[in-house]
């Protein structure tokens, strides 16, 4: 469950749950988890009829930030998602992408873990979240600070991380959820070894495997972000430190990636990109990004319907273009290096100087390769350099047969319930699949 943004306390997000974990706590769902989320901020969209919310048993509020949970209040109040999906369990998420300062220091003293697990019963007292689940990104390093602060910095992570969860386990009690967000890519795995796992994985209910963004920025050649291939090497090494299958929630993605390339490729997959991150800083280079399915993204713009803003808010949401400058992937006129690179928006303003992601995503979308033996969709956009990677229904239903049921996972988990507000096409085909195998 990753957040890109700096500004996560704004963020919400939705995990349709359906898992058949024998759970430590008393309230877990005794069937099958489906888990997606959703950002009021930035994909605020939320399903409204009926059958867009099958299977919806559980939902994740994020985030509170690791080192303020004792006063953190969700930006879309809790009566509002039991209103919307009255037989959920309502969680609250800690952490996401980027926010790890507040465990670093939880973890290093064993008074700062018992000031943290109290904080977090004071947050679920306050708020009456049925649990929590701790996205922390990641412990023992490789997070978004990783050039900053080094894994060497964050070896005391590693013991500490089975002793916070289950400190926290013992301060809410059993009657409340405690799930796990936990890294699909297996060199991210530091702080899960034989000695830690088992304590892990006792003091959880659910493991949810982020499975996608298997490639990233900090990756020099094309593959994809979520496959098949991918989520079974995914699963297979959590299994072989012992995870329990039913506890596990397989991870999908409801947003595609691309990356630059740095020449022709003489073919699509491993094919060499521009550098994605500052080697120095670890930071953004722009060359890189994610594309949600939401309506803004997936139909072509109608340059006759678009008018010009007056308040600096620009793009398909408003259908507004900027009367002077840029319009940035966010939605705002600018003439920054941020807002004219990065998936400017092209449609939407003036002085864009990066390829027009979103025009070349019309294109993925009518030509999208599906790489049958890997388990990926993918696209190379050669005019613009541009390789996009993304998961489809169909592959969405694979993945339940050749993953799912093969390895007898609990249930499934997707980021972000809002960014599939096209079509609700993935939330479909997840519940199918959960329908057809009788677990709806």
């Amino acid at each position: 469950m990753l957040a890109s943004s700096s500004t996560q306390t704004s963020q919400y997000a939705l995990s349709i749950s359906t898992s058949t974990s024998t759970s430590t706590s008393t309230t877990s769902s005794p069937f099958p988890v489906t888990k997606a989320h959703c950002s009021p901020r930035w994909h605020p969209t939320r399903p409204i009829k009926p059958e867009d919310r099958a299977g919806i048993d559980h939902v994740v509020l994020a985030f509170a930030t690791a080192n303020a949970t004792a006063s953190y209040s969700p930006v879309v109040p809790i009566s509002t998602i039991r209103n919307e999906f009255p037989n959920a369990k309502v969680m609250i998420a800690i952490g996401g992408w980027g926010d790890t300062a507040g465990f670093t220091e939880a973890t290093r003293t064993d008074s700062g873990i018992a000031k943290f697990a109290s904080d977090v019963k004071t947050m679920l007292v306050n708020t009456g979240a049925d649990g929590i689940d701790i996205d922390w990104e990641y412990p023992g390093g490789n997070g978004a600070d990783y050039k900053q602060n080094p894994n060497s910095a964050k070896v005391h992570e590693i013991a500490g991380f089975p002793k916070l969860l289950t400190a926290v386990r013992a301060a809410i009690g059993l009657d409340k959820l405690l799930s796990i967000a936990v890294p699909g890519k297996k060199g991210d795995m530091i702080a899960f070894t034989p000695e830690t796992s088992p304590k892990i994985w006792a003091a959880v209910d659910f493991i949810n495997i982020m499975s996608y963004d298997l490639m990233n920025r900090r990756d020099t050649v094309t593959a994809h972000h979520s496959s098949v291939l991918g989520a079974t090497s995914s699963i297979e090494a959590y299994l072989a430190l012992g995870a329990p299958a039913d506890k596990i929630n397989l991870g999908f993605a409801f947003y595609a990636k691309y990356f630059t390339v740095s020449g022709p490729c003489a073919s699509p997959l491993a094919c060499p990109i521009v550098e994605a991150e500052d080697p120095s800083t670890g930071a953004d280079t722009l060359t890189s990004g994610a594309w949600t399915f939401e309506p803004g993204h997936m139909v072509p713009v109608d340059a006759a319907k678009v008018k010009v803003s007056y308040d600096g808010k620009c793009g398909p949401e408003t259908m507004t273009k900027c009367a002077w400058g840029c319009c940035s992937q966010y939605g705002n006129c600018g003439t920054s290096a941020q807002h004219c690179s990065g998936a400017c928006q092209h449609a939407f303003g003036t002085g864009c100087i990066d390829t027009d992601v979103a025009g070349s995503w019309q294109v993925a979308l009518s030509k999208g390769i599906t790489d049958n033996v890997e388990g990926g969709q993918y696209f190379y956009d050669a005019p613009n350099g541009l390789f996009w990677t993304w998961d489809t229904p169909a592959l969405i239903a694979r993945k339940f047969r050749d993953v799912v049921a093969v390895y007898g996972i609990g249930g499934v988990m997707a980021w972000s319930l809002g960014e599939d507000g096209f079509d609700w096409s993935h939330v479909h085909r997840m519940a199918k699949e959960l329908e057809s195998r009788g677990q709806l």
